[in-house]
């Protein structure tokens, strides 16, 4: 009896040990993350899985998983280190504390102006060059078992076309974004990025809720410095299905991809 006892009590701290151990590591390094949605096309594809570098930034609140974020009362940021324009970076919803992905566009103290879908960065154009079209399947996607936004008009498993340009910001850093319509945010106002905040925009410019939109109108707008979660740079697993077990949807040429 005592053997058993003493083997099942084994167990429970091998069990405990594991978890604290998992959970030090998701805090602490690298958190898990499945793109949900299709903001970041062709970037980032819906059903990628990818690790976030929580070491690129430094620490705050939002570093903790949400289910324990009470356990970390860190006010700020600490051992902190400023992201890079062009990152591609996770962090939470400045009031509705929900992860999302996106491009890091302006720094603090930028002006950022959208013209006819074009980024200026305090006057300057950022260049946009084309690079043919980005198609896919029309067809439901991931677990929402959403369509794609299309700029033609395809049926049930047709071509879905968008525009592909190749962005250069300043600084020489490039990636690709995508042009579907006109659309109200194609044009906007100049923003001014406040100390201490970045600007944040989707690559699949005409489907992304991002900083062009405050919050107050289901946007994002600016994102204060301790809302960064972290970096990311590599696609590990991808899979194109509502399960990830469909194991013929997995995409392998995008397991371990990296990003930029």
């Amino acid at each position: 009896m005592s053997s058993a006892k003493d083997s099942l009590t084994e167990t429970i701290k091998t069990v405990v040990y594991a978890l604290l151990i998992a959970g030090i590591f998701r805090t602490l390094f690298f958190q898990p993350f499945f793109i949900p949605s299709s903001s970041m096309k062709d970037t980032l594809l819906i059903g990628d899985f990818l690790f976030v570098n929580k070491m690129s930034y430094g620490y705050s609140q939002w570093s903790c998983p949400k289910v324990v974020n009470f356990l970390c009362p860190i006010s700020g940021r600490i051992l902190g280190s400023e992201p890079e324009r062009g990152d591609i970076v996770v962090f939470e919803h400045p009031t509705e504390h929900r992860t999302f992905v996106k491009r890091l566009i302006g720094m603090p103290g930028d002006r950022v102006q959208i013209r006819d879908g074009v980024i200026f960065l305090n006057g300057e154009e950022v260049t946009q060059t084309p690079d043919g079209a980005f198609v896919e399947t029309f067809e439901k996607q991931g677990a929402a078992a959403r369509y794609p936004a299309c700029s033609n008009t395809p049926g049930e498993g047709g071509e879905c076309v968008k525009e592909k340009f190749i962005e250069t910001l300043p600084g020489g850093r490039q990636h690709s974004v995508l042009n579907i319509r006109t659309t109200g945010v194609d044009n906007t106002q100049v923003y001014t990025v406040p100390a201490n905040n970045y600007f944040f925009m989707g690559d699949n410019r005409d489907n992304s809720a991002d900083s062009r939109v405050p919050t107050t109108m289901g946007g994002v707008g600016f994102v204060p410095e301790e809302y960064l979660v972290g970096k990311v740079s590599n696609v590990i697993f991808s899979a194109a299905g509502k399960r990830l077990v469909y194991f013929w949807t997995w995409r392998k040429d995008r397991f371990f991809k990296a990003v930029q």
